[in-house]
């Protein structure tokens, strides 16, 4: 008989300071995924808390803050927004734009909003 029984909740923390966006970015995606986990499973959202510190230390370069464009687009005519990297920034923190980074890295699937809730982003 198999045991049916939940993993223990485990953190997993990264240390932002001095690396860039895109790697810190793939290592939290990869860790809330469950892949570190010896208990992976593509069908279970993992209790496993990920904290990502000094989010505010990170490297960006110019190029990227300046250049790198979200849009979003809301289905009405006329409805499409754009905002740069710089503006998210000013507006809600480098913390939004860590965030919004690995939900693109997570598969778009009901398990998301679980993952993604056990994100922790500290600046």
């Amino acid at each position: 008989m198999t045991s049916n029984t939940k993993p223990a909740p485990s953190t997993y923390t990264i240390d932002a300071t001095d690396r860039t966006l895109g790697r810190v970015a793939s290592e939290a995606a990869s860790a809330l995924l469950g892949k570190k986990s010896v208990h992976f499973a593509k069908n279970q959202a993992l209790p496993i808390k990920v904290t990502v510190e000094n989010a505010g230390k990170m490297h960006l370069p110019a190029r990227r803050v300046e250049g790198k464009v979200y849009t979003r687009y809301t289905g009405y005519p006329g409805g499409l927004y754009s905002m740069s990297m710089k503006e998210m920034i000013a507006k809600k923190g480098i913390a939004e734009v860590l965030k919004k980074t690995i939900d693109g890295m997570i598969p778009r699937n009901k398990l998301r909003t679980p993952r993604m809730k056990n994100l922790i982003v500290t600046e």
